[in-house]
């Protein structure tokens, strides 16, 4: 693992007073103070990776409680992050979420523009597709490039989605517009190579990417990207107790969206629908929750371009990216992207723990701890012609069998202001080196 990530100074700072006998942490809660106005929290974004350089940079959460009778319900959020690699990736993002500024509907509208010089790529459909790390290790005897399993990618985002009552408060009709133009190629080997020493520089091979291309895997058509323009329709039922880390109640959802050629998707009119399950279960009264996602998602008409194959679809969009299986957002500890399918099942099941409630500058603050199994496999696979593939190479890089069941395993920390801005955590390990070996993940949220 390459990344170094600076979080420490705040984990220590919030984390004064260790110890609460269970009187104190009663009385903890009993005297939250109940947030009103404008509040806010801040992350520096400090991490390190030898291809990439250094990231800094910062995000911000603010948060409007009103009156605060709702609190810890919020009236407004505006989130904003900048952050850049030295090498030239960055994510530049705009987040709004409300229920207040049109009445009687919640109103979400992401504004994102996210670089990245190596978006892994591993090819479709699993374990069909093999992943030899030897390729990427520059100390061994079958050492390719670090970046061989990886390409670049510029991502446009505009996404705007609604939900409304349909009956009574707890189903909801969701409906939404996306708008996504993908600038997609080669990783530039000579951007990341620049100031770099000779030994250290990446070699001028082709990665996996390449290869796709030059057999046709990855059509004309599609490698250098395009746009896409979604319309999202969907219904759901949601009873949480408390939307940033529920302790009860459960969160279902079915959400259909559609690329039709009228909205200029001449090249790839298709559509997807996306079923979640969420439920959440209280083992000891505001300590300690058990909650589990199960997930299906799969194409239903049309045919996909490769680089939207990886997008997950959600009803509101909590991180800069929402895409796998394989990742912070869906299955921790395996590699991005790792499983691409047309269709695919997914699970988490995670044990919650809030394990220390204090106040800090006069903000509610709690430190949670989580331990998490997630798992994955695609079941409806890609199509896709290798008859230009050589066929000296073919077992370097295909497997005759279907996926199989990915799994994964770890725990994390979360640190909590106010109940909304939650600093993440998360640490995970695979069963299968096909997979990667292990993950660490700095962001925001729960991540169901």
């Amino acid at each position: 693992m390459k990344r170094i990530i600076f979080l420490l100074c705040m984990v220590l700072l919030l984390a004064t007073g260790t110890s609460f006998s269970q009187e104190e942490k009663e009385e903890s809660q009993q005297q939250e103070t109940i947030k009103t106005g404008w509040t806010f929290g801040a992350l520096p974004t400090i991490t390190f990776d030898s291809d990439l350089g250094f990231q800094y940079g910062a995000l911000v959460n603010l948060y409007n409680y009103g009156d605060g009778s709702r609190y810890p319900q919020f009236d407004h959020s505006l989130y904003f992050e900048v952050s850049r690699f030295t090498k030239g990736s960055g994510i530049n993002r705009f987040f709004f979420d409300s229920d207040k500024l049109i009445k009687g509907l919640r109103t979400t509208v992401d504004v994102s523009f996210i670089t990245d010089k190596a978006l892994d790529f591993y090819g479709f459909n699993g374990y069909e597709s093999k992943y030899n790390s030897a390729w990427e290790d520059d100390e061994g005897d079958d050492y390719e490039t670090r970046v061989f399993y990886k390409h670049e990618r510029k991502m446009f985002r505009f996404k705007s989605d609604l939900q409304g009552n349909l009956s009574g408060e707890k189903v909801l009709w969701l409906a939404g517009f996306t708008y996504y133009n993908f600038d997609v190629g080669p990783v530039d080997i000579n951007n990341l190579n620049e100031g770099k020493d000779d030994e250290d520089k990446l070699p001028d091979v082709d990665g996996l990417y390449d290869r796709y291309v030059t057999w046709g895997i990855i059509t004309d058509k599609e490698k250098n990207g395009g746009s896409l323009t979604y319309l999202k329709f969907g219904i759901a039922f949601d009873t949480r107790d408390n939307e940033p880390n529920p302790m009860s109640g459960v969160w279902t959802e079915a959400v259909l969206q559609t690329a039709p050629s009228f909205l200029g998707n001449n090249d790839w009119p298709h559509t997807k629908i996306s079923i979640t399950h969420r439920q959440y279960f209280t083992l000891i009264k505001n300590d300690l929750s058990f909650a589990y996602r199960v997930g299906y998602q799969g194409t239903i008409s049309g045919d996909p371009p490769f680089f939207a194959q990886p997008l997950m679809i959600t009803s509101i969009l909590r991180g800069a990216s929402s895409q796998g299986l394989g990742g912070s957002k869906s299955l921790r500890g395996i590699l991005r992207n790792r499983i691409v399918g047309d269709g695919f099942v997914y699970g988490n099941l995670e044990l919650r723990w809030k394990f220390l409630r204090d106040k800090f500058l006069n903000q509610n603050i709690y430190l949670a701890l989580n331990t998490f199994v997630d798992g994955g496999k695609v079941i409806s696979p890609i199509e896709f012609d290798t008859s230009l593939v050589p066929s000296e190479e073919y077992d370097d890089y295909f497997n005759q069998e279907k996926d199989g069941l990915h799994l994964c395993y770890g725990a994390g920390l979360r640190i909590a202001m106010n109940q909304n801005f939650i600093v993440a955590c998360d640490f995970g390990k695979t069963t299968n080196a096909e997979d990667g070996n292990t993950g660490l993940y700095i962001g925001l949220n729960y991540l169901f």
